[in-house]
C-alpha cells in the first residue's frame, strides 16, 4: 500500500475525521430523536416501505460481501502461516473462527461487543508499536533514524497536486470525508455501537474520541508499512503479493515473539469487524426484513430463538461465502468484489441526503431502481473514465458521484409533498 501510495492516504484521513464531526453533529442527533435501533427505520419514516427495504438491503449485501472477504483474508493468512504446518484443512480454520464470533456475540451482545473492540484495539495498536521496534532492532538502526529514511524518501510523499491523478489532494480529502459519512455514519454496524451509549452526548463524546483514534492508527499502520518497505529492500525481501510481506517478514526475520505479536494483532484487527458484523447483520435482518419488534402476537421468547436462529444463519453464509472466496483464489476477482462492495454505500449516501436536505417526497416504488442503477452507471464510468474524460481517473471520489447520481435519480423521480413531517 504505502509502497503504490506513499502518505497520501493520509489526506483520506484528515477526511475521515471532518465526516466523524458530520456524524456526530447531525446524523447522531436524527438517530437519538427518532428513538432507532435499526437506522433504516428512518428511510420508512420518511419515504416510504421499498425505501426502507432498498437501504436496509443494500446495507446487508455490503456487510455479507465486505465482512467475509475481510474475515477470509485475515483466515487465509492464518492457514498460510499456522495452520498449514499443522496440516489443519482451510473449512476447519474457518469453522473455528466463525464458532468464536458466534460464542461471545451470543453471549454479551453488543455491549460485549463494544469493550472487546476496546481491548482488541488496544492489542492491535500494541503489536503495530512492537512491531516497528522489532523492525529497527532487526536492522540495527535507531528508531529515529529509521524515521528520518522514511522522511526523506518518496514514500513520505503526502499531498499529490496533479488534479488528472486518482490521488489528487483535494480529491482524496473530500472522498474521506463522505466515505466516513457513509460508511460509518449510514452502516447500522458501525452506527449500533454508538446508539448502545446511555444517552446523545455520551455517544458523541465516543465519537468524537474515535475520530482522534483514528488518525492516530492509520498514521501508524502508514509507519509501520514504510519500515516494512525499507526493511525488503534492505534484506531483499520478495512476496508474491505485497499482502503476504508483513507476516513473511514477521515469522521469517523477525523471531518467533514478533510472529506471536503479529498474530495478536491480525486476530485484534479481524475480531471487531466480524463480531460487529455478524450483530449488525443479526438486528438489521430481524427488525428490518422479519419486523421482530412489530410483531406483537409473537412472544418474546419466540422472538429471542428467532433472533438466535437469524443470527446462526448469517454466520453460516460468512462460512460459505469464505470457502466460495478460498476456491476462487484469485485476487483480481476479490479485488473486484471489494469495489462492488463499496459502490452500495452511494445509494445509502443519496437517500440519506435527500431525506435530510430536501422536504420532496419520493415516487416510492422508483427506489430500487434508482438504488440500482446508480452503482452501475459509476460501474461503467470508471472503467471508460480515461478515455470519456481527457485522462481522468476516478478514485474515492466515486461514492461522491454515486450518491449524487442517487440523488439526482430520486429528485427526477419526486414530488412536492402537500405536508412535510419534520423528522
Amino acid at each position: 500500500w504505502v509502497k503504490e501510495t506513499q502518505f497520501s492516504y493520509m489526506v483520506v484521513v484528515f477526511g475521515y475525521l471532518f465526516g466523524y464531526f458530520v456524524i456526530a453533529l447531525v446524523l447522531l442527533p436524527l438517530y437519538y430523536r427518532l428513538k432507532l435501533t435499526s437506522i433504516y427505520t428512518y428511510l420508512e419514516q420518511r419515504f416510504g416501505f421499498w425505501s426502507y427495504k432498498t437501504g436496509a438491503g443494500f446495507f446487508i449485501l455490503s456487510r455479507i460481501l465486505g465482512a467475509s472477504l475481510r474475515m477470509f483474508l485475515v483466515i487465509n493468512v492464518l492457514q498460510i502461516f499456522v495452520f498449514d504446518a499443522w496440516d489443519v484443512p482451510f473449512w476447519i480454520n474457518v469453522l473455528i473462527f466463525i464458532l468464536l464470533i458466534i460464542l461471545y456475540t451470543l453471549k454479551g451482545g453488543i455491549k460485549t461487543i463494544v469493550w472487546t473492540d476496546t481491548l482488541q484495539t488496544t492489542f492491535m495498536l500494541l503489536a503495530v508499536v512492537l512491531s516497528v521496534i522489532y523492525i529497527s532492532r532487526e536492522m540495527g538502526s535507531p528508531l529515529f533514524k529509521l524515521a528520518r529514511t522514511v522522511l526523506n524518501s518518496s514514500a513520505s510523499t503526502m499531498f499529490i497536486t496533479d488534479w488528472h491523478n486518482e490521488r489528487f489532494f483535494l480529491k482524496q480529502f473530500l472522498s474521506g470525508m463522505f466515505i466516513t459519512i457513509s460508511m460509518t455514519g449510514l452502516d447500522q454496524e458501525m452506527m449500533q455501537k454508538n446508539l448502545s451509549c446511555r444517552n446523545l452526548r455520551e455517544a458523541q463524546k465516543n465519537m468524537f474520541t474515535f475520530s482522534g483514534i483514528i488518525v492516530l492508527v492509520n498514521f501508524l499502520f502508514l509507519v509501520l508499512g514504510a519500515f516494512l518497505l525499507i526493511f525488503a529492500q534492505t534484506k531483499n525481501v520478495t512476496v508474491a503479493m505485497t499482502d503476504d510481506l508483513f507476516p513473511t517478514i514477521a515469522f521469517n526475520y523477525l523471531g518467533p515473539v514478533a510472529g506471536i505479536v503479529f498474530l495478536i494483532g491480525l486476530i485484534s484487527a479481524a475480531f471487531p469487524s466480524a463480531d460487529g458484523a455478524l450483530t449488525s447483520l443479526t438486528t438489521s435482518v430481524s427488525i428490518d426484513f422479519l419486523g421482530l419488534e412489530k410483531r406483537d402476537e409473537m412472544s418474546e421468547k419466540t422472538k429471542t430463538k428467532a433472533r438466535y436462529a437469524v443470527h446462526v444463519s448469517i454466520a453460516i453464509i460468512f462460512f460459505i461465502c469464505i470457502l466460495i472466496f478460498r476456491s476462487l483464489n484469485d485476487r483480481a476477482i476479490i479485488d473486484k468484489l471489494f469495489t462492488i462492495a463499496g459502490y452500495t454505500y452511494g445509494p445509502l449516501l443519496g437517500l440519506f441526503t435527500f431525506g435530510l436536505f430536501t422536504r420532496r417526497q419520493v415516487n416510492d416504488r422508483i427506489t430500487p431502481f434508482v438504488a440500482v442503477m446508480s452503482p452501475v452507471v459509476c460501474y461503467f464510468l470508471s472503467m471508460y473514465s480515461e478515455e470519456l474524460f481527457n485522462g481522468y481517473k476516478f478514485g474515492f471520489e466515486l461514492l461522491l458521484l454515486n450518491g449524487f447520481l442517487t440523488f439526482m435519480g430520486l429528485l427526477f423521480f419526486s414530488h412536492k409533498p402537500a405536508e412535510f413531517k419534520k423528522m
